[in-house]
């Protein structure tokens, strides 16, 4: 079986970093079924493992985790989120790029 190693981004919601410091370990399968739900309409498939999410505090964990139970795995490597600093003064600045207008 696949699995993949990922540290997952911030959510889109909120601007914390809530749940983004842990590593997470999910089952692939390509070979699933997958199907829409004919009432709801959401994507439903055969394949429990797809269901299953496990957490670690550190790569090295979930590695030594896939490594133990004989899957086969990949890591996915967190891309440093580019930071923009903003300020609300820079609004008012005179050497502003388009001119403030209301």
């Amino acid at each position: 079986m696949h699995a993949r190693i990922f540290k997952p981004a911030k959510t889109a919601m909120q601007s914390g970093k809530g749940k983004s410091s842990l590593w997470v370990l999910e089952y692939v399968n390509n070979d699933a079924n997958r199907r829409p739900d004919p009432l709801m309409g959401w994507i439903s498939t055969n394949d429990t493992s797809a269901q299953v999410r496990l957490t670690f505090d550190t790569c090295d964990e979930a590695i030594a985790y896939a490594k133990r139970e004989g899957l086969t795995f990949f890591v996915d490597e967190q891309r440093a989120s580019k930071r923009l600093v903003k300020s609300y003064s820079a609004n008012f600045a005179a050497d502003r790029k388009q001119p403030w207008t209301h």
